[in-house]
Order: C-alpha cells, then sequence, then structure tokens
C-alpha cells in the first residue's frame, strides 16, 4: 500500500511538472505575441480604442508575469492619454486581479 501512495506521489509531482513547463511555455508565446502589437501600437500612435482594448484584455491575463505586467504598463501609460477614463478601468481591471496577488507590483509605479 506504501509503495503504491509513494509511486502516485511521483506520478502527481511529475504530471504538475509538466504542467508548470507548460505554463512557462505558454507565458512565453504570449509574450512573444503581445509584445511586436504593442510596439507596433506605440510606434504608430494608434488610436483605436477597440484594438488597444482588445490587447489590454488578452495581456491583463497573463499580468502575473513581470514582461507582461511591463506590457500592460506601458499600454495603459499610453491609453491614458487617449481615453483616461477607459484607462481607469483597466487599470482597477489588474488591481482586482493581480494587486492582492502580487503585492509590490503597483501598476502605474516604473
Amino acid at each position: 500500500m506504501k509503495i503504491k501512495i509513494n509511486h502516485q506521489m511521483v506520478n502527481l509531482v511529475q504530471a504538475i511538472g509538466v504542467l508548470a513547463r507548460e505554463h512557462r511555455q505558454l507565458t512565453h508565446q504570449a509574450v512573444l505575441e503581445y509584445a511586436p502589437e504593442v510596439e507596433a501600437i506605440l510606434r504608430d500612435q494608434c488610436r483605436d480604442s477597440r484594438r488597444i482594448e482588445h490587447l489590454l484584455d488578452g495581456i491583463l491575463d497573463f499580468c502575473f508575469d513581470s514582461e507582461m505586467l511591463y506590457l500592460y504598463k506601458k499600454l495603459c501609460r499610453y491609453y491614458f492619454e487617449i481615453d483616461p477614463s477607459a484607462t481607469v478601468s483597466y487599470v482597477n481591471a489588474y488591481r482586482e486581479m493581480w494587486d492582492e496577488k502580487e503585492e509590490g507590483n503597483a501598476l502605474l509605479d516604473v
């Protein structure tokens, strides 16, 4: 019985390791996908609210990652000049979703 439980624990630990690696890979892929989009908006000085908000919505899900949080902050700072009210909503969405979980990542801090 003890051997069976130990074997199950080893399998569980291995499965968690696989999930952790996949999670890191997915996050890395998201950075690779979103970074050029954010840079294009900034470079082109795009004012298309739907495009910007679509990116913010997607990036928000990954703001547990410091690179994605950086992109989110960057885009929020840019969007604030276009639509301050909507940007405040995105700042609040970040705070509701992540601030309590990730103390010290104040969105508007540099």
